[in-house]
């Protein structure tokens, strides 16, 4: 009987897990984000565009759902996915396990270490090359926050993971999202509906 069944019923000792100016510096809720900004509307995110990001959607192969928003900047990607939670509690710090003890049966490793947006794995991934040869290693950092009814992934690698000054552009950048959660009702945990742009903007991939 697993409690992620009755994830909504999350005690008070999963509190949410956020920067204390969150709501002013982001990730933003759309009720806290200017509405007149330029933003790329993607359903469960928006997206201020800025020179030198280009936009993909990853898009799961057999519904043709789109799943996860990919941004490459800085010469680093950051895949960011938004879901449904609690209205008083966070699922940052149950997830942030689960991620945890996912990559260790992939035979990698992580660390928790504090970050900009509070505690964040560090993960170092195993990758398979081209030639079919696995024992390369891939750093990542997995990055979320709570926000109200909603929680925000972000999973960064490239130049990011590891150099100060693309991590602090990354950063600005997952901070400039905007979550639009909706009036929905939807269980905890279940991804935010994502979808194509109206239009595309400049730069991004057809």
């Amino acid at each position: 009987m697993s409690d992620i069944e009755n994830i909504d019923d999350i005690p008070a000792d999963h509190p949410k897990s956020a920067p204390e100016d969150r709501a002013t510096n982001g990730p933003l809720d759309e009720s806290e984000a200017n509405p007149v900004r330029p933003y790329v509307d993607l359903g469960g995110v928006k997206v201020l565009p800025r020179e030198g990001l280009h936009l993909r959607l990853e898009v799961e192969e057999g519904s043709k759902r789109v799943v996860a928003v990919g941004l490459d900047y800085a010469n680093s990607t950051l895949q960011v996915q938004p879901f449904a939670a609690p209205r008083s509690s966070g699922l940052w710090h149950e997830i942030r396990g689960q991620i945890a003890e996912q990559i260790a049966r992939q035979g990698g490793s992580t660390q928790v270490r504090e970050g900009t947006f509070g505690p964040e794995l560090l993960a170092q991934i195993p990758v398979t090359t081209a030639e079919g040869q696995a024992g390369q290693m891939r750093l990542a950092r997995f990055i979320g926050v709570d926000g109200p009814r909603w929680f925000l992934r972000g999973v960064i690698a490239g130049e990011a993971a590891a150099d100060p000054t693309a991590a602090a552009k990354v950063e600005d950048l997952f901070r400039s999202i905007v979550v639009v959660r909706g009036n929905t009702p939807m269980p905890p945990r279940d991804l935010i509906p994502l979808r194509m742009p109206a239009s595309s903007p400049g730069g991004q991939p057809a």
